[in-house]
């Protein structure tokens, strides 16, 4: 089951942190995430599973990005989140969808437990000018069933800022 927006409002401070929270971002079954004013893109044109890829940062600026088509950039949330007891899931909003501009590739499902800011894997399907603090993604929770086991991973847990792909460390084992 899908919590709707008065028991996402409920549970806050308890099984569900959103910080900041702002009431008018809150919907009938979802909370809006609004867009950091950092990104990042890959600098090598071929990436490396098994090796660290180097990045660089990109500040949108008030005037907007423009972003360009066939290139992935990492973003993230403006907001940090928690999760206790539920699974969190992102999705884009149908408006930013509209304008052939995806949020996520393949990271839309949160683990029980995770603690941090979302990294968004941002792809525009033609030129679009973005802007810094759009309210660009939803989360919304599902409720679980059976015992839980919270997420710990090293990788991207309590994150503080853009996470790039950290998969080599799968290698390292």
């Amino acid at each position: 089951m899908i919590l709707t927006g008065p028991a996402i409002a409920q549970k806050l401070g308890k099984d569900i942190v959103i910080e900041p929270f702002r009431q008018e971002q809150l919907n009938p079954n979802s909370y809006n995430l609004c867009l950091h004013h950092e990104l990042l893109t890959y600098t090598a044109a071929e990436l490396d599973m098994r090796r660290p890829n180097a990045t660089q940062t990109l500040v949108i600026p008030e005037d907007g990005l423009l972003l360009e088509p066939g290139r992935l950039y990492l973003g993230r949330t403006a907001e940090y989140t928690e999760t206790h007891n539920l699974v969190p899931m992102l999705e884009g909003r149908s408006s930013i969808g509209r304008l052939g501009l995806f949020v996520h590739v393949t990271a839309g499902f949160g683990d029980v437990g995770f603690k941090g800011y979302w990294t968004l894997e941002i792809s525009a399907i033609q030129p679009i000018r973005i802007y810094a603090g759009v309210q660009i993604c939803q989360i919304f929770y599902h409720t679980v069933e059976g015992m839980i086991t919270e997420y710990v991973s090293g990788k991207y847990q309590a994150n503080r800022g853009i996470q790039p792909s950290l998969l080599y460390m799968d290698f390292e084992k």
